[in-house]
């Protein structure tokens, strides 16, 4: 092994160890290139794998993919999977955004269909899908009705005309996770959320017209429904105010209450609970909740975004045959079952910042998937688009399933506001041919290109590494951000 940047050592072309040293349970590994490696700068998220795998009853690895960056607790690209009898749950090994995930919506479009009316369709979705910080939907639901939202999650959306049940079909775990229990939701996250279901965000979310660039498995490509210079619609949104109180709401109790697990952390910020507590218990309930509601949120905006593209083009759900292709969360906690070291075990799977990379075959799933592998939505930078892959079994093997979930940051909010001081972004994308509506030009400063990787060099190492493989290509045409 050749060693690099902070004592890392090279174990490939994709791979790169950080030894067990100190109160380290297991070694580190980083999926990502010696260039990549090289352009981190000061990012310390490699020192933030290596204090993961401090956290009792970790398996085999501290993980991270090569969009990693620094995070809370966790590296952002972080990826830890624990025993549910000896390990833990850390809500920053989830994050604020609990199930920030992506859907992409097929249709039945040419790029020439709709290049005369892009600006039309853009403006139509900025005006009929609520964006930005505190942004609220005309939706108000009881408190009751939030309830159901939380225990349901998408299927609550689809029963009440938002949708059909191919979607559910098409979403992870069908838009839903068992064991959501409202009670273990505060009052204050509840408020939170009543008046944010169909809405986008802020930050990095966005609702993006994209149009296929390049097909790499044209088997695979066939298989979910992707061909080129077709339209598609990609949507970028989680859980809103009310996952963020979740997150905040756990973080302070485990903070509190970190002495009575009498272990030694290097970072307060890994507060965790073992799985077997009955506050890891209530942790799992509520990030339950959290993540449904995001599902129910994509499920509705996706519907909108249907209906905005029915009103603007005056075409019928038969012309346009605007399908969902898959939904994947990237901020979440599961129980998952994988072989280790030749024994089955069930594991509590961390992804902060990592996407869900099941094989084919696997019962998880849609029946028109299952012989090509779990589709894997990469999204890049608002000048970029974004990447589909597919799963397989090496992911499952080596990363409990994951791979990658965008570009990732090079750069802090406040480093991109001041190097795009003087700039027009909304003028630059103009000039690369997208067009770009936004609630405040704080957020296009933000999330101007130069802040994050390049994807093309991201998704380059995890299909080296054969943790997922190139399905297409997208190009941003047009996108609504908060």
């Amino acid at each position: 092994m050749s060693e690099i940047k902070g004592g890392l050592k090279k174990i490939d072309d994709c791979r790169w160890m950080i030894p067990q040293t100190g109160g380290m349970r297991v070694p580190g590994i980083i999926y990502s290139s010696e260039r990549l490696i090289r352009e981190m700068g000061s990012d310390e998220s490699p020192k933030q794998v290596a204090n993961v795998a401090h956290l009792p009853g970790i398996v085999k690895y501290s993980l991270a993919m090569p969009d990693m960056h620094w995070g809370y607790g966790f590296p952002i690209g972080g990826v830890a999977a624990f025993g549910l009898q000896d390990g833990v749950i850390s809500p920053g090994g989830v994050g604020y955004d609990i199930n920030c995930g992506c859907r992409l919506v097929t249709t039945r479009l040419a790029h020439e269909d709709v290049r005369d009316r892009l600006k039309d369709l853009i403006s139509a979705l900025y005006h009929h899908i609520p964006t930005g910080v505190g942004s609220k939907s005309d939706l108000k639901l009881s408190a009751n009705e939030e309830r159901k939202v939380l225990i349901e999650g998408a299927k609550w959306a689809v029963e009440r005309g938002y949708g059909t049940q191919e979607d559910l079909e098409a979403t992870e775990d069908r838009g839903k996770i068992a064991g959501a229990d409202p009670e273990m939701v505060s009052a204050r996250a509840i408020e939170r959320g009543r008046e944010q279901l169909g809405t986008l965000g802020s930050g990095n979310h966005f609702l993006e017209i994209e149009v296929v660039e390049e097909i790499f498995d044209k088997t695979a490509a066939a298989a979910f429904g992707l061909e080129q210079d077709q339209i598609c619609v990609l949507i970028h949104s989680g859980s809103r105010g009310l996952g963020y109180q979740v997150c905040d709401d756990y973080l302070a109790r485990m903070v509190k209450h970190l002495g009575e697990l009498e272990i030694s952390l290097p970072d307060r910020q890994l507060a965790c609970a073992y799985l077997t507590s009955n506050r890891g218990k209530e942790y799992l309930a509520a990030m339950a909740c959290a993540a449904n509601y995001a599902w129910a949120n994509r499920q509705m905006m996706m519907h909108w975004t249907r209906e905005t593209f029915e009103h603007t083009l005056k075409k019928g759900p038969r012309d346009l045959g605007m399908r969902l292709l898959y939904d994947v969360c990237h901020n979440i906690a599961k129980i998952e079952t994988f072989v280790v070291d030749g024994k089955e075990m069930k594991l509590c799977v961390h992804r902060k910042g990592a996407t869900r990379a099941f094989p084919p075959g696997h019962p998880a799933l849609p029946a028109r998937y299952a012989n090509i592998g779990q589709p894997v939505l990469i999204p890049g930078d608002m000048g970029t688009g974004s990447y589909v892959l597919a799963g397989t079994e090496k992911a499952f093997a080596e990363t409990f399933g994951s791979t990658c979930h965008g570009a990732g940051r090079v750069m802090s909010r406040t480093q991109a506001k001041k190097a795009s001081r003087g700039r027009s972004i909304e003028r630059e994308m103009a000039a690369k041919g997208i067009i770009i509506m936004a609630t405040g030009k704080g957020t296009l400063s933000e999330e101007m290109p130069e802040a994050y990787k390049d994807l093309d060099q991201v998704v380059d190492v995890v299909h080296r590494a054969g943790i997922s493989r190139k399905v297409a290509k997208l190009r941003a045409l047009g996108c609504i951000k908060g």
